[in-house]
Formats: structure tokens, C-alpha cells, sequence
């Protein structure tokens, strides 16, 4: 018998395609918002040099953003205007690996002089957090596409938004399938709950990087790994 539950309802699929890895001064250059029905996909040109090795997984040249990219400031207003309505409706957004993409899109809206998200109000689904919680001890990739193949879901051309945020709605819900507990969570207990588990899964990746002997910090925030300036934060 299908378990009821957040996901069977009404999600949104969040993702991004960047200049690289650095949340603070990399730039996103591709961003996909997808919902059952419907599909809303970016492409911006943010003026700034792609680095070959970012080209390279996901094909975003320089030349295809200088004939087809919107300007930035117009695309992520686009962009939080539509996470925005998602906070507010009560629509969860999934989002893999949701510190990368929600961090790098609130700099960006900073950067660009742009209201910020309500990033409060906003409910995250992060099915590479719910993945290392439920299946703490599997060994392995916990890639977007390592995960799908564990679960069993499709993940068709890899490193396009649109197709990578269709195939974490469908590992969102393919996980609380397999997990009773996550699936029958209401979303406001399941965002706090990975809140922690996220910060527990840092501390243990901080332990082991210390066992391994190396000092390196992993950011406990999630999902959103920066502190906003009071002038940009949004009000609730």
C-alpha cells in the first residue's frame, strides 16, 4: 500500500548551472524551475569569463550565452519572484544539495541589488540530505546521478537544469517511498528535521577529514549557508 504523503502532492525542482563551485563569487549561468506541468528554464549571461572546466560538464559556452542569454538582473528577478511565490503558496522546492544552488542564488540577488528570497518562509526538500540519513552507511558516489541510479530514477542528459531538477523531484519522492517516517513528516517537520541532519552530517564529514589528517570545516547551515546583511533580509 502507497504511503500518503508530501509526495504525492505538489512539488517544484530547483536547479542551477554555474561558473563553478564558489557560492560567494561564482556566477549561475542556467536555472530551471519544473513542476508536473510545467517547465521554466534561464539562461544567463552574467559578463564573466565560463572556465573551460565548467564548460566542459555542462556545454554553457561563452559565445551560446552571448547569443542567447538573458541579463542577469531580469533573469533571477525572474527566478526568486517564482521561488517567492512557491513560500508563500506552501509549495516545497527540492532542490539537491539545496546549500550549493540556494546560497550561489541569494549572493547573485545580493550582487545584483535584487530582493532576496523569503528564505524564512521557503520549504526544502534535499534529497542528498534525506539519502545520507536514511541510508547513512551505503558506500559510494552520493552524486545527483549516482543517487537516481540507486533509487532507480531516470536522469536523461545530466548537468541541464531542467532535466537534473525533474530528476530530484523524482528522487524526492522516490525516497519517502522507500522511508514510510520521511514520507508521512509533514513539510514544515521534514525542513526542520534536515536542518539537523544536515548539521550532523557536516560534523561527521568534519570528523572524518580530521581522521584522515586534514583540518577542513563543512558549513552546518542548510539550507541556506550564509547570514543575510539585515539591510536584504526579506521580511516574513
Amino acid at each position: 500500500m502507497t504511503t500518503q504523503g508530501w509526495h504525492s502532492e505538489a512539488l517544484l525542482g530547483f536547479d542551477t548551472e554555474t561558473t563553478g563551485t564558489d557560492t560567494t563569487n561564482d556566477r549561475i549561468l542556467s536555472a530551471a524551475i519544473v513542476s508536473d506541468d510545467d517547465v521554466s528554464h534561464w539562461l544567463i549571461n552574467p559578463g564573466v569569463e565560463v572556465p573551460p572546466a565548467a564548460a566542459a560538464v555542462h556545454g554553457i559556452t561563452a559565445q551560446r550565452l552571448a547569443d542567447e542569454g538573458q541579463e542577469p538582473p531580469t533573469a533571477l528577478s525572474e527566478v526568486a519572484t517564482a521561488l517567492t511565490k512557491a513560500a508563500k503558496d506552501g509549495v516545497p522546492v527540492v532542490v539537491y544539495r539545496a546549500g550549493f544552488d540556494l546560497t550561489l542564488l541569494s549572493h547573485e540577488l545580493e550582487r545584483h541589488g535584487l530582493e532576496q528570497v523569503p528564505w524564512q518562509q521557503l520549504r526544502v526538500i534535499d534529497p542528498f540530505v534525506l539519502d545520507k540519513r536514511c541510508d547513512k552507511w551505503r558506500r559510494g558516489k552520493r552524486t545527483l546521478g549516482a543517487t537516481c541510479a540507486h533509487y532507480g530514477v531516470a536522469l536523461d542528459d545530466a548537468h541541464d537544469a531542467t532535466a537534473d531538477a525533474r530528476a530530484s523531484v523524482a528522487l524526492a519522492r522516490a525516497i519517502a517511498a522507500a522511508y514510510p517516517t520521511v514520507a508521512t513528516a509533514s513539510v514544515a517537520e521534514l525542513h526542520l528535521s534536515q536542518v539537523a541532519w544536515h548539521a550532523d552530517q557536516a560534523a561527521s564529514l568534519e570528523a572524518y577529514f580530521r581522521r584522515s589528517g586534514r583540518t577542513q570545516e563543512c558549513d552546518r547551515r542548510w539550507p541556506l549557508q550564509r547570514s543575510l546583511p539585515s539591510a536584504v533580509k526579506s521580511t516574513t
